[in-house]
């Protein structure tokens, strides 16, 4: 499956609002019959669109309050000194995301803390030791503005796509 029609676009935005929507009631909002719909989903995580499926999970409710922005700059980035870094990263639970990032910098880190002082201390004994790390500079949020994982896949369907090029056109 390379690319995406209406079914597949609508299927997709559905499940990234609900992921725990019956087949049912997933083929009754997308106007398709329950097993074509069955069969698209399958097709849609076979071909690696849909990667999982999880509950999104109040921090706050969970004691994590602090949300820690962690610009990481590496001594060197070269080849296996580099993949160390990363590897290592990999492992740390309350880093929630990393990015190899432009700029000054090579990992932009988001990490989760129950609050300053545990945060600092994560801080001291874990980040600035893992391996090759010249330096860290962290931000905190202040409060969250927007927070979603849903992608805006208006602009995938082939509708919109057709406008975009009628429009570039002219």
């Amino acid at each position: 499956m390379e690319t995406l029609d209406r079914f597949d676009i609508a299927i997709l935005n559905e499940l990234q609002n609900d992921g725990r929507l019956s087949n049912a009631e997933l083929a009754s909002r997308v106007g398709l019959s329950a097993a074509p719909c069955w069969r698209r989903v399958k097709a849609l995580e076979e071909s690696g669109f849909i990667t999982g499926y999880r509950a999104e999970i109040n921090r706050h409710k969970t004691g994590l309050g602090v949300l820690a922005f962690v610009r990481l700059d590496a001594d060197r980035n070269s080849g296996d000194v580099l993949q160390a870094l990363e590897n290592a990263i990999r492992t740390i639970p309350e880093v929630i995301s990393c990015h190899y990032i432009s700029g000054n910098g090579t990992f932009e880190l988001q990490v989760v803390s129950r609050d300053l002082n545990t945060f600092s201390q994560f801080a001291r004994e874990v980040l600035i030791n893992l391996p090759n790390v010249k330096d860290l500079h962290t931000s905190f949020s202040l409060g969250e503005v927007k927070a979603s994982s849903a992608l805006p896949l208006g602009r995938l369907s082939p509708a919109s796509s057709a406008a975009t090029t009628t429009r570039s056109r002219s």
